[in-house]
């Protein structure tokens, strides 16, 4: 039985996709096997985080199990590609059809229902002609600066998975080729059955829903076709990404049953908020202390980029507090090569809190004149 997604993640039922996200995002840092090496019940942990996360991100695996419950994936798990599991079917294993004769209406209004849920029609969920399964994705996360955000970078990712096994060449054959395909399934890894108003669609006795026998499995993965293996990735960060983005490395997921496509990687970027500088979207915005003088004169102040540049900004005269001077071209690169957002400037002034006589004197003289008066000071 499925652990209750909401409970694993700790969230109510109606809560949001950003609360639901950040609860993952706690508890995969948490039970991270980088962060608890040989610990079984972190590992454990940590599936299940991923198979909550799993359900409750996607709003039809989600919708499915909040009308069906643990039934929506009696079929298999909640990481394939169908919202209720291998087989497709919410009432149990295998898809299933309707036999309606010529009367297509209800059949139509049923049709419909099932697409909502990621049927293709009334044949199940979509899978390969061979009954083999793609492989599984995987899913890890990094924290980086804003500064390498700008820059890029390269994050390396080190774990284990399932990886096709070399000596058969995934197949799971003892030859190394692909096994003889099901003579009752014809390959499908499915048979149908007629039940009066139902045609069932279930798992092949024969080959166990496989879609093919082996005779003699190979010794090296006995007959899985898969092997685990301790991997390392170097997912190349661009310049510019946002927090939040989500990177995918095609085929470099879990290793395919039999010789099927691997599945993908994805790596979730979150970046740190910065102590000198507020992002939106492309643009940047510093804080820069300018004093009294230079704003009522106008001068230049100097400030540095994120790139560590330095910069001569003319301040006009008569700036006030609060405005906003803009650098153009000094924010984060945008998705086109060679943009840049710009650069903002809040202007703030610092009040003095030791001044000597002579200050005190001059301040008091311009205090009482009338462009004083009319609110300069």
């Amino acid at each position: 039985m499925n652990k209750n997604p909401y409970e694993v993640l700790g969230v109510a039922r109606d809560a949001s996709d950003a609360d639901i996200k950040k609860a993952y995002h706690k508890l995969v840092m948490k039970y991270h096997p980088d962060r608890n090496p040989g610990d079984k019940n972190a590992e454990e942990k940590f599936k299940e985080v991923n198979n909550a996360f799993d359900i409750l991100k996607d709003p039809q695996k989600r919708a499915a199990y909040d009308r069906f419950g643990d039934a929506a994936f009696a079929g298999g798990n909640a990481s394939g590609a169908n919202p209720f599991g291998a087989g497709g079917n919410p009432f149990g294993n295998g898809a299933f059809h309707f036999n309606m004769g010529g009367g297509a209406g209800m059949e139509d209004i049923l049709r419909e229902a099932m697409r909502g849920f990621g049927f293709d029609g009334f044949g199940g969920a979509t899978r390969g002609a061979s009954g083999r399964r793609t492989g599984r994705d995987l899913l890890d996360e990094v924290v980086i600066d804003l500064r390498d955000a700008y820059f890029g970078t390269t994050h390396t990712v080190k774990f284990s998975s399932n990886v096709q096994c070399e000596k058969c060449h995934g197949y799971g054959t003892a030859d190394g080729r692909p096994a003889p395909e099901c003579s009752r399934c014809h390959g499908t890894g499915y048979v149908q059955t007629n039940r009066g108003f139902f045609a069932m669609e279930t798992p092949c006795p024969d080959c166990n829903g496989l879609g093919h026998k082996i005779d003699k499995k190979c010794s090296e993965c006995d007959g899985a076709g898969t092997v685990r293996k301790s991997r390392t990735l170097d997912v190349k960060i661009p310049a510019g990404v946002e927090d939040g983005t989500r990177l995918r490395l095609a085929g470099q997921g879990e290793a395919g049953q039999n010789g099927a496509p691997a599945g993908d990687f994805y790596l979730d970027v979150r970046v740190r908020p910065d102590k000198r500088f507020e992002r939106d979207g492309a643009d940047l915005i510093t804080r820069a202390d300018v004093p009294f003088t230079t704003l009522a004169l106008g001068g230049e102040i100097e400030i540095e980029t994120i790139d560590d540049k330095k910069l001569s900004v003319k301040v006009p005269a008569g700036t006030q507090v609060g405005e906003k001077l803009r650098v153009r071209g000094h924010g984060m690169p945008t998705r086109r090569a060679g943009n840049f957002g710009d650069l903002y400037i809040d202007i703030n002034m610092p009040v003095p809190t030791k001044l000597t006589e002579k200050q005190k004197k001059l301040l008091n003289e311009f205090a009482g004149t009338k462009s004083a008066k009319k609110g300069w000071f």
